[in-house]
């Protein structure tokens, strides 16, 4: 396990000094680009380097929701170097085994009720084929957790709503307390941080629309177990990609890594 921890680290290290190294002198949009080519193609190199490994099954899978959408690949914002790079954060900073490679899942595989854990944003876009619909409930009525993240506004919020009456009807979207064990779960989370994507910060903002207020909101199952957890008009996922840039403000990258660990030891263990 050692071993195999300190091959992990020293490939983040590499693959941290590249990305920001990758387009020094770069205009801010050619620069984002270069560092998501750069990092693909070091983990095409890992991939190659381990083709012929076979390691053993790990405990936790950063999962991330395949979803049919009116605009091809929403699902897909931030992949795969968001969920590869908070893997690296989560190995190093609590004691769990897991998977550093991402794990795409539509949600009509049968295959997604193995990982307690599932991801997904973008969600104003979503439009669920009922296979779809039938195959996260069964996900989250048998056991799984559902983390929804990156949308701003009430348009976004709405079709989510609309979504989730399908998948779960009857079941009400209502706000979280700060007192539920979700924000304790390792980190005491004490204040809910609006998380800017990493363009917008440029300009010193953290919202993308007016008067859009951060804010946490979930789906409970008949027994009090918290199914679905909502961030609304924030975006953890781009602190996740980004967190190695200098640049990029701390607080945020660190609210945003807190809050994403409190999400896997809460799916592992309710």
């Amino acid at each position: 396990m050692r071993s195999r921890r300190m091959k992990r680290l020293a490939f983040v290290a590499v693959a941290l000094a590249a990305v920001g190294l990758a387009s020094l002198g770069a205009a801010p949009g050619a620069e984002i680009e270069a560092e998501q080519t750069d990092f693909r193609r070091i983990l095409d190199q890992r991939r190659e380097i381990q083709k012929d490994a076979k390691p053993g099954p790990s405990e936790f899978y950063f999962t991330r929701g395949v979803y049919s959408s009116w605009r091809r690949y929403s699902w897909a914002v931030d992949y795969p170097k968001a969920d590869v790079q908070f893997l690296a954060a989560v190995n190093t900073l609590i004691d769990v085994d897991a998977s550093d490679e991402e794990n795409a899942v539509r949600l009509d595989d049968p295959g997604l009720r193995r990982f307690p854990f599932l991801y997904i944003l973008e969600i104003a876009d979503m439009a669920l084929t009922p296979p779809e619909v039938v195959g996260l409930r069964n996900y989250l009525l048998a056991g799984g957790f559902l983390v929804v993240d990156d949308f701003w506004g009430s348009y976004a919020y709405a079709n989510f709503e609309r979504q989730m009456r399908q998948v779960l009807p009857g079941h009400q979207i209502v706000d979280v307390p700060m007192e539920h064990p979700i924000f304790n779960a390792v980190y005491r989370i004490d204040e809910i941080l609006q998380v800017p994507a990493f363009g917008n910060w440029w300009g010193g903002v953290t919202t993308e629309c007016r008067g859009c207020d951060v804010f946490a909101r979930g789906i409970f199952d008949e027994k009090e177990r918290l199914m679905v957890f909502i961030n609304g008009n924030t975006d953890l996922g781009d602190a996740w990609e980004w967190f190695e840039r200098p640049e990029y403000p701390l607080q945020y990258s660190s609210f945003a890594v807190q809050m994403g660990i409190n999400f896997i030891v809460y799916s592992m263990s309710h």
